[in-house]
């Protein structure tokens, strides 16, 4: 089922992209309405073009896809990459790091 999901998921996704890039946009034709084009401006464009019902269709399409592979990976094993990580163990054998030396020492030499 899963396998199946994405490769619906994938073609929807290259449907929806085409099916935009085919579309023209709100201001194409604003250009051509100055020039003397019968086209209205600013008013309604009329009825809704099957271009537009389809990529409604293939969106809805493309967020249900969404969602399952969503849910789907959701609900997958619950593992951690640190599973089959060993714990390192700390030595008591190592030795102590050395002691800083004090700046009283380091003074008193700088005023020789």
């Amino acid at each position: 089922m899963f396998p199946v999901l994405i490769v619906l998921h994938v073609c929807v996704c290259v449907a929806l992209i085409l099916i935009v890039l085919l579309q023209k946009g709100k201001g194409a034709g604003m250009g051509a309405a100055f020039g003397g084009s019968s086209q209205t401006v600013f008013g309604s464009s009329g009825a809704t073009s099957l271009l537009h019902k389809v990529t409604t269709g293939v969106a809805v399409v493309f967020m249900l896809t969404s969602l399952g592979l969503s849910i789907f990976i959701g609900r997958g094993a619950n593992t951690s990459i640190m599973q089959d990580v060993q714990p390192v163990e700390q030595t008591t054998d190592a030795p102590a790091p050395a002691a800083p030396t004090s700046p009283a020492n380091d003074s008193a030499q700088d005023k020789k």
